[in-house]
């Protein structure tokens, strides 16, 4: 699954190369994939992955993990992460500068129902594997994090400022980065992705704005 049409045919090529795997449809959408046929068990899935915020990706990963181990492609330039692309269902990972041995081996340690990362993308795996626990792999830098737990908490922007030691318009910058990060656009729905995220517990108390 591809939108662009050169980059398709060539994991087209890819894919009729490879041996014992079959291609089965080469479409550039998720609709399209459903309607070009019924999505069978346990087949492999490549998609190279739209330029969406982190919750689409990952939304769309986990759809296509329904049925299959999907291989996702991607620049990896923005969110998500490799790890939250594994979290969401993903088998394999290659880069969208992948040579076509790397896309090989890939498809076929997925296709035989293993984890694959290609070679281009072992470094900046290795590196998301050993980072600190609470380092947030949704795209949200250190202090977008710490942004969105106060929001989530009910404090309005200008007692996130004073509690930040931070300007309110610097608080208004890092709530807009969260809610386009996020693809949210209220509070309420910033604290059910605060909770999802692991930010704020379920029953954590929220704090009236005053």
């Amino acid at each position: 699954m591809c939108e662009q049409p050169m980059a398709r045919a060539g994991l087209e090529q890819v894919v009729q190369d490879c041996p014992g795997v079959a291609l089965c449809a080469s479409v550039p959408s998720v609709e399209d994939l459903e309607t070009a046929r019924p999505l069978e068990d346990n087949q492999v899935t490549i998609i190279d992955l739209p330029q969406v915020p982190y919750r689409p990706a990952l939304e769309i990963i986990a759809k296509l993990a329904v049925s299959g181990p999907p291989l996702v492609s991607s620049s990896w330039d923005q969110p998500p992460t490799l790890l939250a692309a594994i979290r969401a269902g993903a088998r394999g990972l290659i880069t969208r500068y992948s040579d076509h041995r790397s896309v090989t081996q890939t498809l076929l340690t997925v296709a035989d129902g293993g984890v694959g990362v290609s070679p281009e993308l072992a470094d900046r795996f290795l590196a998301e594997v050993s980072r600190p626990a609470e380092v947030d792999d949704s795209g949200l830098a250190p202090r977008e994090v710490e942004t969105l737990r106060w929001i989530a908490l009910g404090f309005t922007h200008t007692q996130i400022a004073t509690r930040m030691g931070l300007s309110p318009a610097t608080v208004n910058t890092y709530a807009k980065r969260i809610r386009a990060k996020l693809n949210v656009s209220n509070k309420a729905e910033l604290t059910r992705v605060a909770i999802e995220l692991g930010h704020l517990a379920q029953g954590q108390r929220r704090y009236p704005a005053r």
